[in-house]
């Protein structure tokens, strides 16, 4: 059975850091792209970093030099490592596994940054 599986979110103050993690189970992790994506009320969900099987990593443009993906194949998690939190980063965080066709959502995590 396929699991997905987002922690860590909350409410942080602008200019502070949060780190959020999804563990998977299921499927054999290590050779999907993981992806977090964010949504906010009325808008698209949009990619905001993901990690292939390889490594590489791709941001969206606001969160460049802010964000850091990273992955634990041991573990079957990856995580995104958010600092300067800016108020337009608030938004339902989710993850996502990947591979050639196959997609697996978790149900989400808030992150609020406020004042």
């Amino acid at each position: 059975q396929v699991q997905v599986v987002e922690s860590g979110g909350g409410l942080v103050q602008p200019g502070g850091s949060l780190r959020i993690s999804c563990a998977a189970s299921g499927f054999q992790f290590s050779i999907y792209t993981m992806g977090w994506y964010r949504q906010t009320p009325g808008k698209q969900r949009e990619l905001v970093a993901a990690i292939t099987s390889g490594d590489r990593t791709n941001y969206e443009d606001s969160v460049k030099g802010r964000f850091t993906i990273s992955r634990d194949n041991a573990k079957n998690t990856v995580y995104l490592q958010m600092n300067s939190l800016k108020p337009e980063d608030t938004a339902v965080y989710y993850c996502n596994a990947h591979f050639i066709g196959r997609d697996y959502w978790g149900q989400g995590t808030q992150v609020t940054v406020s004042s």
